[in-house]
């Protein structure tokens, strides 16, 4: 974390020093009238569910799973307010700060038993927290620094970006956001690149005071058709030998067009384990289908089937082999800058594998809750969100 934070402070030093000493050309100068109100933009987010589990467990708890994991009650799973600045050739220099909390906001951030960053209670509510720049290289180049948005996945820990309310496994176990530094380029109007150093695999575990690195392209393949492959390379473990460095991809596949939206993801990852005997390499691998149609006004529809295998359980804490269908109906009504949207889901899980299964009524022994091999979820998901105007 340490060599993370002089990495941080250095790129803001010296795209501060260039924004001192290098004298604009009268192309880039900025209009003479103030900077424009619509660069800056607030807003708020609410999120809160009813989540009937038919196995009814004793805790109320998904296993193995950190988003929308409170079932039978009601739970205020996300809320959160921003501020952002978004940056331009007439305005380079921009921002993000936001709070959250919830149930969501609680353990996203690590995998269970791994040690965490100091103060990670407190820094689990930190919704964003960078500035970017925008450099006058080529097409663009655009640099943050701080807490962003992750460079890896199709989903979002908020649920009004996805297309059903409940995120899948791999969305679960990738990260949502990243500590570190970004670049961003776009090379022409089909083909972006980036590259980022991040301070790990997810941003609240600190196993080690080692860095990260990972890149991404994404390709526009027809204006509706785009690919997107990211991948992940570091040290995840107290040990930081090379030998012991995670490697994971993400490879995403969109059509896209005003009502319908089609996506495909799949994500493969392995690294060795340190400590114990012979470093057994782990491996974990999924994928999942995103169909949603807009069908008409405020009505939609989505499914999402999906596969996961955590060979070791390193990733869920359990060996096992997932199976998932999702089913959503939204409706959706904006009005000015706010959007309030309804949802109702139906998800079914099945967990096969020697740590496979459920949480479910009944114990046991004392302390230790039965496990059904398979889970049904019947939810109401109620969304508002308050944006300001976009630009």
């Amino acid at each position: 974390m340490a060599h993370l934070v002089l990495v941080l402070w250095a790129v803001l030093a010296v795209l501060g020093g260039q924004a001192l000493a290098e004298p604009l050309s009268p192309s880039e100068s900025p209009a003479p009238a103030a900077e424009s109100p619509s660069d800056w933009h607030y807003g708020a987010y609410l999120d809160l569910s009813y989540i009937v589990n038919f196995n009814f467990p004793e805790n109320h708890l998904w296993r193995s799973r950190s988003t929308a994991s409170r079932h039978n009650e009601l739970a205020p799973n996300m809320g959160y307010v921003y501020v952002r600045k978004d940056t331009n050739e007439a305005s380079r220099w921009g921002m993000e700060l936001g709070i959250q909390g919830g149930y969501d906001s609680k353990d996203f951030g690590y995998l269970q038993g791994e040690r965490k960053v100091d103060g990670a209670d407190t820094w689990r509510h930190v919704q964003r927290a960078n500035v970017s720049y925008l450099a006058p290289v080529g097409n663009g180049l655009t640099i943050t620094a701080g807490l962003f948005n992750s460079l890896m996945g199709y989903e979002s820990l908020y649920a009004k970006d996805n297309a059903n309310y409940t995120r899948s496994w791999i969305a679960d176990y990738s990260p949502y956001m990243m500590f570190g530094v970004n670049a961003r380029y776009p090379v022409n109007e089909r083909l972006t690149v980036a590259a980022f150093v991040i301070n790990g695999y997810f941003h609240l575990s600190h196993p080690n005071d080692q860095p990260s690195y990972g890149g991404q392209w994404a390709y526009k393949m027809t204006p509706r058709l785009t690919a997107t492959q990211t991948l992940y390379w570091g040290p995840d473990q107290t040990r930081t030998s090379v030998e012991f460095w995670r490697l994971y991809g993400n490879h995403i596949l969109e059509w896209k067009d005003d009502d319908l939206t089609l996506a495909v993801s799949y994500d493969v990852g392995t690294e060795r384990i340190a400590g114990q005997p012979g470093s057994p390499r782990t491996f974990v691998m999924g994928g999942n289908i995103v169909a949603k149609w807009h069908v008409s006004g405020p009505w939609s529809l989505a499914v999402r089937p999906e596969l996961y295998w955590d060979r070791n359980g390193r990733w869920t804490g359990q060996e096992q082999f997932v199976k998932a269908l999702t089913s959503t109906v939204e409706y959706k009504v904006p009005y000015r800058w706010t959007t309030a949207i309804v949802r109702l889901e139906h998800r079914y899980d099945e967990s096969t594998g020697g740590g496979g299964g459920f949480f479910r009524r009944g114990e046991i022994s004392p302390g230790t809750l039965g496990l059904a091999p398979a889970q049904h979820l019947l939810l109401l998901g109620l969304l508002w969100s308050f944006d300001s105007p976009q630009r």
